[in-house]
């Protein structure tokens, strides 16, 4: 056999193929005697008569067609080898020449992993900015610790208020008819909260306990209720009892509850600006990642052939439907609930797709440029990452990962290589 390879442009290949008569002919054969029992002639069993006579009464050609199916998935893949071709899509064939006793002839095109032609990627002027904690800063987060330390205690001598968590019954009328959903008894309600429709927590600001009234509101013109959306209802309500938030004080028994290793304000204050800190540096270091990534992806030329973005979209939809799987959803109720076809939703996602599939390429040319190679502790550290979460050392992580694993977490360790490259490079000259 004797292959031909010609690149017809950055993302597609054509293989031409000159296939021995001897293996075409091999391929005959064994068409026959897959498919024999299937042919009934006259004046033989059935599965009984020979290859010339079947070939006789339907034709010289009759076992072509699976011959070829026979033999092509060996030479296509021996040529891919040979030519170091990777695929993205299945193959167009062309059959120039097919004939029992003749040399097979027929070419391939295929769509292939494109050419990047990459635009700078080093120097490029972005630093990385960390938003300064500053003294509200953090008491703003001690403020949030203490409202999550608050307890509610009964009250039973004043109006109610906002903040209030009010205990109360309630029935919705529509049009004088009570409505699904709109009934409840005991129900508690932080008074403020939003958790009822626009209106309802500020009429029940300023009841006393054991009062009732008919609160006047009007559903938004958005809600998910259509029998419900922007009308008016009214709703009978009474006010059981009282519980206002009580708010701790800052002081060193605060601190001690809160914290596992501060014991006073002072310490206190300073573990909580550690961690902004902390926070702010991670924010600041994903944003520059993300700016770096974004701006070497946007300065590379690739022509990404459909069926790459396509693959994408099935990957992203595939995490898509396995979250759902876990919520006890699927996916035919959500494209019922959201008024969507599956192919409006591939078109959702297609752009983000290709903007990912133009990145990874990136990542690996920039990878395949700068010669980057990860050193065998780079790969561990990310075996030892997945290792972890499953709850095993290192070693047994090793012992139990499947063949071909280890080339994924070499690719993963690369890439991070070549993204903190850029990172180390990405200011000015």
């Amino acid at each position: 056999m004797s292959t031909t390879f010609e690149k017809l442009s950055s993302n597609k290949v054509k293989l031409g193929f000159v296939v021995e008569s001897e293996k075409f002919d091999e391929g005959i054969h064994k068409a026959y005697q897959k498919n024999v029992k299937k042919f009934n002639i006259p004046g033989f069993r059935r599965g009984k008569a020979p290859m010339k006579i079947i070939e006789n009464y339907y034709g010289p050609g009759v076992f072509y067609e699976d011959a070829f199916d026979i033999i092509f998935p060996d030479i296509y893949r021996a040529a891919l080898e040979e030519h170091d071709v990777k695929p993205v899509d299945r193959p167009e064939l062309e059959v120039e020449q097919i004939e029992k006793g003749k040399e097979l002839k027929f070419t391939v095109e295929v769509f292939v992993r494109p050419d990047v032609e990459l635009g700078q990627y080093t120097h490029l002027g972005i630093e990385k900015k960390v938003e300064e904690v500053t003294d509200d800063d953090v008491m703003a987060d001690i403020e949030r610790a203490r409202d999550r330390a608050a307890r509610y205690v009964e009250v039973t001598d004043r109006e109610a208020k906002l903040d209030d968590q009010a205990n109360i019954d309630y029935q919705g009328l529509l049009d004088g008819v009570p409505f699904e959903g709109g009934t409840a008894q005991g129900h508690e309600l932080v008074l403020g909260s939003g958790a009822f429709i626009p209106g309802f927590e500020d009429q029940v600001v300023g009841m006393k306990i054991g009062e009732e009234k008919d609160i006047n509101v009007t559903f938004p013109e958005n809600y998910h209720s259509k029998e419900l959306a922007g009308k008016p209802v009214v709703f009978k309500v009474k006010l059981n009892s009282l519980r206002e938030k009580e708010v701790p004080e800052l002081d060193d028994e605060f601190v001690k509850d809160v914290s596992e290793t501060a014991n006073t304000v002072d310490e206190y204050k300073k573990e909580i600006r550690e961690k902004l800190e902390k926070q702010a540096e991670e924010r600041a270091d994903a944003a520059f990642e993300s700016e770096i990534i974004e701006t070497v992806s946007d300065n590379a030329k690739i022509d990404i052939p459909k069926a790459m973005v396509e693959e994408q979209i099935d990957n992203m939809l595939r995490d898509m439907e396995l979250r759902m799987m876990y919520q006890g959803l699927r996916m035919q109720d959500f494209l019922k609930y959201s008024g969507q076809t599956m192919e409006q939703l591939r078109d959702t996602y297609r752009q983000q797709a290709e903007d990912r599939v133009k990145t990874q390429l990136t990542l690996e040319a920039i990878t395949k440029a700068e010669g980057i190679e990860p050193t065998d502790e780079e790969i561990d550290k990310e075996l030892s990452r997945f290792a972890e979460q499953g709850k095993k050392t290192l070693e047994e992580f090793k012992k139990d990962m499947p063949e071909g694993d280890l080339e994924y977490f070499k690719e993963v360790a690369s890439i991070n290589k070549t993204v903190k490259f850029l990172k180390d490079n990405a200011g000015k000259e």
